[in-house]
C-alpha cells in the first residue's frame, strides 16, 4: 500500500490517478492528533495486527484535486545517519563514517510536506539538499538482530536532509523548521523486497545532483536499524533518515527539488530565501 495525508489529516490508499480516503477505516482523525492519522495507524497495526482493507464503496478523490501533507507530520523522532555511503565521505573530505560518528537526531517540527517550501536561514551560508531513503518504524525495536530489523519496519519514504554549512551541532544545522521534506507518501514494507537495492535521484534547478543506489551504503538499513536499536529505542512512527550519496550542493532562492526513489514515489519542495538573514544577525551570536 501507498498511504498519504492530505486535505488536513484525511488519509488516503493511492490507487493510481486517484486517494482513496480511508480515514474511517484506519484511523479516527478526532484522536490522532498532531502526529496524524498514518501515525495512529501504525500504532494501532503494532498493537492489533494489520487487517486486511476493504476500499469499496469509499469516497475516491482524483489526486490532482487533493493537497498532500507530509504522511507523518510530526514523527516520534527522527534519526540520521551521517557521512554513509563512501562518495559522500570523499567528497565532504571527512577522516571518518557513520561506523565512528554514530547517529543522530534532528526536530521532528523540520518536517514538511510535498510542494511547500524550504525556508533559507541565512543569506550567507551555504544550505544544502541531501536526498535520502526514509525507514519509518513499525513495531518498537530495542537492541534487534540486523536478521531481524526488518520485521520491524512499517514502509519506506522519500525524504530530503536539508543542511546548514555552519559551524553548530550537526543536529542543530539539520533541524531548521523546514528542513525534513518528507513524502509525498509512505510504502509499506512488503512492497519493498530489498530496500538495500533502490536507485536514487535527486535534482536541484532542473540538474541531477546525485544519483545512487542504496546497495551503496555504509550501514544498509538491516544494519542502520540493529546499531540505532542498541542505542536508542525505535517506536512505531520513528523515521530513520539512512544517509545521502555524494552531489549535495547549495540551494538558493527559486529553486525546484525533486527527489525521486525507486518503487516509492517522487517528492517535489521549493526554496524560498525571502526571510534569510545575515549569519551574525542571528540570536545567540556573540559579538565580542
Amino acid at each position: 500500500m501507498r498511504l498519504a495525508l492530505f486535505n488536513e489529516g484525511r488519509l488516503g490508499l493511492v490507487d493510481g490517478d486517484d486517494l482513496v480516503d480511508v480515514t474511517d477505516r484506519l484511523a479516527d482523525p478526532g484522536i490522532s492528533g498532531p502526529a496524524g492519522a498514518l501515525h495512529r495507524y501504525i500504532e494501532t497495526t503494532a498493537r492489533d495486527g494489520a487487517t486486511p482493507l476493504d476500499v469499496s464503496g469509499l469516497p475516491r478523490i482524483p489526486r490532482a484535486e487533493a493537497i498532500l501533507q507530509a504522511p507523518l507530520p510530526r514523527p516520534g523522532k527522527i534519526v540520521g545517519a551521517p557521512v554513509n555511503y563512501l562518495d559522500h565521505k570523499a567528497e565532504m573530505e571527512c577522516t571518518t563514517s557513520i561506523a565512528d560518528l554514530g547517529v543522530f537526531l534532528k526536530a521532528n517540527s523540520s518536517v514538511i510536506g510535498p510542494s511547500q517550501d524550504i525556508l533559507l536561514p541565512y543569506t550567507d551560508k551555504r544550505t544544502d539538499q541531501e536526498g535520502e531513503l526514509g525507514v519509518v518504524i513499525g513495531r518498537t525495536a530495542t537492541h534487534v538482530s540486523a536478521d531481524e530489523a526488518l520485521d520491524h519496519v512499517f514502509g519506506y519514504t522519500c525524504l530530503l536532509d536539508i543542511t546548514v554549512r555552519s559551524g553548530e551541532d550537526r543536529s542543530t544545522r539539520k533541524s531548521f523548521d523546514t528542513f525534513t521534506p518528507l513524502g509525498p507518501w509512505v510504502v509499506t514494507a512488503d512492497e519493498i523486497p530489498d530496500p538495500d537495492s533502490l536507485d536514487l535521484r535527486c535534482d536541484v534547478g532542473g540538474a541531477t545532483r546525485q544519483r545512487t543506489n542504496t546497495a551503496d551504503l555504509i550501514f544498509g538499513v538491516r544494519e542502520l536499524i540493529a546499531y540505532t536499536s542498541s542505542v536508542m529505542t525505535l517506536h512505531p512512527g520513528d523515521v530513520i533518515a539512512t544517509g545521502t550519496p555524494a552531489g549535495v550542493g547549495p540551494l538558493s532562492h527559486g529553486d525546484r527539488v525533486v527527489l525521486d526513489i525507486e518503487r516509492i514515489g517522487r517528492l517535489e519542495v521549493s526554496v524560498d530565501g525571502s526571510r534569510a538573514v545575515p549569519y551574525e544577525q542571528r540570536p545567540g551570536r556573540r559579538t565580542g
